[in-house]
């Protein structure tokens, strides 16, 4: 069983070197060095597609607050309800991500996630009440639930995901929320054909689970091109998936089992420290902090941060391998923090009026501090540790209750979010700034 469990965790693909006719290696065709090049990046761009949907849908909530609360008459703890809704869908998009992963390959599962956002975005667009929003709300939930296990190749995953939501602050600065919730249906819908349509995104290993043995090979041989030989990686895939067959199917119970145990502590505890340090409260409701801070309107400190996040992820995604998994969240905590104290001192100023305009300097530093921090590591790390420390037996399981967990942390911090900051502002953000310094611990 030991064996087992470590062929469960070699890779799944291997590089094969192209052979010529007369069976020493050789240069592949042009012709077929370029097939295989666009099926790359097709499903490449696939799979980035989605993180960009993903980062629209999460970036809608903070411009739009001030037209809905005005044109639907919505209180607070209404809008509070709207904003963290989102992650009560994700939630149960969640429980069953790794499951419906594994039925029926990530490309469907994206394409599911593709439909519910649709759909969630048609309620919103035509919205009369709270109720439209809040089930409009709640089935993005569930497609973005899906996409955040689906998806993969977490650092570039999570610049593409900074791109859309920062595609969203952009617009909402000058649209209105209906507009930009036809924006977001328009994206989904053309992301959702692109996927379907396409016979780029194979998911090979799922395919050949599930006795897909023709369309698996087929989809492999476009991926590596028609001159490549790819028998000997196909039978390396067909052996895996049988061993895997033989291996104890997980169970949710099966992760307290002391093999599993520091694995589940690492990734459940990242993902609760992640949420915890506020950035999704910061996300859905940018506008509001930068108006309670002192601000005319959210926008400026918006655009400021559109203009920080996504270079800095960039960063972060040419950093996460060169520097290190571990020293790079230490170093994107302890940013964090530093954010989140800037941020509650700029509220303790304005509330004791020390220094004209103070506050404005430290809130907005606080929070692109704080934004480009988290960008640059934790943002995306926890996800690939994710990924990386899960046999492949455990993955599915797994990455349903880290996903779960995720989610849940994220709906406690965005519907508390508002209170916490009618309670005390900089009480708030000096609680974030506690959380990103244990982070440091943790991660040490």
């Amino acid at each position: 069983m030991e064996r087992e469990d470590q062929e469960a965790e070699k890779p799944l693909l291997v590089t094969v070197a192209v052979s010529g006719g007369d069976g020493h290696q050789g240069a592949a065709p042009t012709s077929s060095s370029s097939s295989s090049i666009a099926a790359v990046v097709g499903s490449t761009a696939v799979a980035v597609a989605g993180s960009f949907e993903f980062g629209i849908s999460v970036g809608y909530s903070s411009p739009s607050q001030p037209g809905i609360m005005r044109d639907l008459g919505l209180s607070l703890a209404e809008y509070s309800v709207f904003g963290s809704i989102l992650t009560i869908g994700a939630m149960v998009g969640a429980i069953f991500s790794g499951t419906v992963a594994d039925r029926v390959g990530r490309r469907c599962a994206m394409a599911i996630a593709d439909l519910l956002c649709i759909l969630g975005y048609l309620l919103i667009t035509f919205s009369q009440n709270f109720w439209w929003l809040y089930i409009g709300r709640l089935s993005i939930g569930c497609g973005i639930g899906l996409l955040s296990y689906v998806k993969t190749a977490p650092p570039f995953m999570q610049l593409m995901m900074c791109c859309g939501m920062s595609l969203a602050y952009v617009l909402g600065t000058f649209l209105t929320w209906r507009t930009l919730a036809i924006i977001g249906k328009v994206v989904c819908l053309e992301l959702s054909n692109w996927s379907l349509g396409t016979n780029l995104n194979k998911d090979h290993i799922s395919q050949a689970r599930i006795g897909h043995p023709g369309e698996f090979e087929a989809a492999l041989q476009k991926l590596r091109g028609k001159g490549t030989d790819i028998s000997e990686e196909a039978a390396e895939i067909k052996d895996f998936t049988e061993k895997l067959q033989y291996l104890p199917k997980s169970k949710m119970l099966d992760l307290v089992h002391k093999e599993y145990i520091r694995a589940v502590t690492v990734g459940v505890g990242l993902m609760v420290l992640q949420q915890f340090a506020g950035m999704n409260a910061i996300c859905f409701y940018a506008s509001e902090i930068f108006v309670s801070a002192g601000f005319s309107s959210g926008n400026t400190g918006m655009l400021a941060m559109v203009a920080v996040q996504v270079p800095v992820t960039g960063l972060g995604v040419l950093l996460v391998d060169r520097a290190g998994r571990r020293p790079l969240l230490m170093v994107s905590a302890a940013g964090t923090c530093l954010g989140c104290i800037l941020v509650g001192l700029s509220f303790l100023a304005k509330e004791h009026h020390w220094g004209q305009d103070l506050n404005l300097v430290l809130a907005l530093a606080g929070i692109l501090i704080f934004t480009g921090s988290f960008s640059l590591g934790m943002g995306g790390i926890p996800w690939v540790i994710m990924s990386e420390i899960f046999p492949m037996n455990m993955k599915g399981t797994a990455g349903s209750l880290v996903t779960l967990v995720n989610w849940l942390s994220s709906w406690i911090i965005s519907y508390a979010f508002n209170f916490l900051l009618v309670w005390s502002p900089y009480g708030t953000f000096f609680f974030f700034a506690s959380i990103c310094g244990l982070t440091v611990v943790f991660v040490k």
